[in-house]
């Protein structure tokens, strides 16, 4: 290295940070530098903006007194406490008041992480007891609410403090651009009049300057140069520019430099970083620029290169802090979509994919019952144990949610590859988690995924494995499921059902049908079921099994039994009007729901729909399931009691599928029972099941020792009926007799004896 040669001074005055008025260059003035006239003064904000001054204002390379950068900061705090306290909660503000500080010259590395840590720890007290302007639409916040925005506030502002960092840097650049411009136009001059001019510029700079051969060979640096790379010592006699190559080098540098010292291009600039001798690792910003002679001949190569390791650093740990979940550490859901999206897209080296995405079973009763707190702890063990199953290269791990986790796998058998991690995850999650001296035990439902890349999008993956995952815990959960087209469709037809239930009532879709009840003794119509069917525009006629349980899941239910309550009260009423005076009026049964059992509004509902067709109660038979009434309290059949001492007829369905109970019979306010086709199917064929026809011949004996009718379901043999007439059965029904039809056919009975 030639030594003895002067450092430059770059024209122009590139680190010169005061504007003609002497003020800092970046500032926009004290009074406004927020956006905002400066709010009534209070004695929180005070103080807030005090603590502030006095832990930034040290570290901070403004020209302003500590008195006056606290009335600089004063208008910041107010625009923080207004943003903590906003409604909606809106991080604009914070951006601003980043960008005012680095306009204060607060740019030293160390004044970030003061600014941050002052608000951290008095904001949210600040803002929350001092007497402060009116926010629009103002709510009081929960401490822990207010903490996370407060978490959100720091990001905003130290997002727009580098923002604005980097903006001022440009301008920089751009002043130090053209101080090399003028420096190269200067250099040039001074090779062929004065080399003293030369070494004015050279040893005046603030930036690292250096000048290398066309072969490469490091002719000398100035002293900021050599400050950058641990000293002159770095710089040693012979060293070779294609020393510095670094294996983050930006794809083409090599491509860019030989381009420049062929005399190709004149410039180029790129971040690049460096080793040092000891190890550690330098970024810079580097423009590279070609020297020529008075005759346009390249002769020598100009190095200028800025220090932007710390710069660096705070975009990393931003990055990071956006792309990580701030619970476990694990990828959250943008880093994992983005390595998604790598993934899935058309030529993507790996030729096939899967997708695990797991969810606890249960949490949320953890959650409920023990607090967020060991929620937390729970949620933190879970993701150390499923992190372990996660080492290969081509696998990735992500907390999306609050306890749902996806795991990504890659290479040709992933179906095998994402079925052995779920297993895996599954097996790490069999220990019981032990927190504050409880074992908890954990149970996930996981969705297996997979394809090839190009041919699936990410919306589909995600939707797919969504879908698999609750399949999974359809089946009862603590298992994985692997996607396939089939029940997917099926879901996906039944998510089109349940939303098009609510206009399907609107629209008048729904139509009732009625199925006989025929008298056992004497062969005549009594009555009839009513049973309600959707008239579907795509699917065509569905019946009851097919919506009624999406019904009760949306809860409406309620509307659509009601309106099949309404329908059937009408057409028993036209029945009544069409059938001669003698005789015994005919009556309709209709189904009650556990959501219409639970509904408060049920007994009036009733009496309502009952009057308005003009229906004595007796003509009205109220079907519940054995199931909804097991277990139910004096609460709970209260409703029924009512009706009952109306008039109305309860009858207790599927008889025989619950615990068949008969000693809980005397408590209910039942009048009929209705025998589960399942005790008969025996009667079908002659001779009848003996073991059938004891069960049956004693749930009718008891049934009429407590005065209740028995009335048996799925009749589908004239044998079979002839078995249960001479059983004492009162009432049936079937497809012996008739299939479910429209009213007017109510008395045509088929007698299809399918024997």
């Amino acid at each position: 290295m030639r030594q003895g040669v002067s450092p430059w001074r770059l024209p122009g005055g590139v680190r010169d940070m005061t504007s003609e008025s002497g003020g800092p260059r970046c500032d926009r003035g004290a009074g406004d530098a927020a956006g905002h006239p400066a709010p009534t003064e209070n004695d929180q904000l005070r103080r807030f903006a005090g603590i502030w001054c006095r832990a930034v204002h040290p570290l901070a390379a403004t020209t302003m007194t500590p008195d006056e950068f606290e009335v600089y900061l004063l208008p910041l705090a107010h625009r923080l406490s207004a943003a903590l306290r906003g409604s909606p909660f809106d991080t604009e503000a914070a951006y601003a008041v980043g960008a005012a500080l680095v306009n204060a010259q607060c740019t030293e590395p160390e004044a970030l992480p003061a600014i941050l840590g002052v608000i951290d720890a008095h904001l949210v007290s600040c803002s929350s007891s001092a007497e402060l302007p009116d926010v629009p639409g103002h709510e009081p916040l929960a401490e822990e609410d207010a903490r996370a925005r407060c978490v959100r506030l720091q990001h905003a502002l130290a997002a727009g403090f580098v923002r604005e960092l980097r903006k001022c840097e440009r301008d920089e650049q751009e002043a130090i651009s053209r101080a090399a411009l003028a420096a190269r136009t200067e250099a040039e001059k001074a090779l062929h009049a004065s080399e003293a001019k030369f070494q004015a510029v050279f040893e005046g700079a603030v930036i690292g300057v250096g000048i290398a051969g066309l072969d490469g060979e490091v002719l000398v640096v100035n002293d900021a140069m050599a400050r950058m790379f641990g000293g002159m010592d770095f710089f040693r006699p012979g060293r070779n520019v294609t020393e510095f190559v670094h294996p983050d080098d930006v794809p083409g540098a090599h491509e860019l430099y030989r381009e420049l010292v062929s005399g190709e291009r004149d410039h180029f600039r790129i971040e690049k970083p460096h080793y040092r001798d000891d190890g550690s690792e330098l970024w810079t910003n580097l423009t590279v620029t070609l020297l020529r002679d008075s005759s346009g001949a390249p002769q020598y190569q100009l190095a200028l290169a800025e220090d932007i390791t710390e710069h660096r650093q705070l975009r990393e740990r931003l990055r990071y802090e956006a792309t990580h979940d701030e619970l476990t550490g694990l990828p959250n859901r943008t880093l994992f979509l983005e390595r998604l999206d790598q993934v899935l897209a058309a030529g993507a080296d790996a030729e096939r994919f899967g997708v695990c995405y797991l969810d606890l079973d249960g949490f949320k009763a953890v959650n409920d019952s023990l607090g967020h707190v060991v929620g937390d702890r729970m949620l933190k063990a879970v993701a150390e144990r499923l992190q372990r199953c996660v080492k290969a290269p081509d696998e990735l791990l992500a907390r999306v949610g609050g306890d749902e986790f996806l795991a990504l796998v890659t290479g040709p058998a992933a179906q095998a590859d994402g079925a052995g991690l779920a297993r895996r995850m599954l097996a790490a999650l069999a220990e019981p988690v032990r927190i504050e001296g409880r074992e908890l035990r954990v149970r996930a439902s996981i969705g297996v995924v997979d394809g090839r890349a190009g041919e699936i999008g990410r919306a589909e993956v995600l939707r797919s494995a969504d879908i698999t995952m609750y399949r999974a815990k359809a089946a009862g959960g603590n298992r994985y499921e692997i996607a396939d087209a089939d029940s997917n469709a099926r879901v996906i037809a039944r998510h089109s059902l349940t939303n098009g239930l609510p206009s399907a009532l609107e629209k008048g879709e729904f139509f009732i049908e009625y199925q006989p009840l025929v008298r056992l003794t004497d062969g005549t119509v009594r009555g009839a079921e009513a049973l309600v069917r959707w008239l579907h525009p795509v699917h065509g006629v569905l019946g009851p099994d097919q919506f009624i349980p999406l019904a009760e899941d949306t809860g409406l239910i309620v509307p659509l039994g009601r309106w099949v309550l309404e329908q059937a009260a009408r057409q028993a009423r036209e029945w009544r009007d069409a059938a001669d005076d003698e005789g015994e009026p005919l009556r309709v049964n209709v189904n009650l729901s556990p959501c219409q059992l639970s509904h408060p509004t049920l007994v009036s509902d009733t009496v309502a729909v009952l009057e308005s067709a003009g229906l004595c109660p007796s003509a009205l038979c109220l079907e519940v399931t054995e199931n909804d009434l097991i277990g139910a309290d004096e609460s709970a059949l209260r409703p029924l009691r009512q009706l009952a001492d109306l008039g109305v007829d309860i009858a207790l369905d599927d008889f025989g599928t619950g615990y068949s109970n008969l000693s809980y019979l005397r408590r209910l306010p039942v009048s009929q029972l209705k025998l589960d086709r399942s005790f008969t199917r025996g009667m079908q064929r002659a001779p009848a099941d003996p073991v059938d026809v004891k069960i049956v011949e004693g749930i009718v004996s008891l049934a009429h020792t407590l005065d209740l009718a028995v009335t048996v379901e799925g009749v589908e043999t004239a044998v079979q009926a002839e078995h249960l007439r001479g059983l004492g059965c009162d009432t049936a029904q079937g497809w012996y007799y008739a299939r479910p039809g429209p009213p007017e056919r109510l008395h045509t009975l088929a007698l299809a004896d399918a024997s």
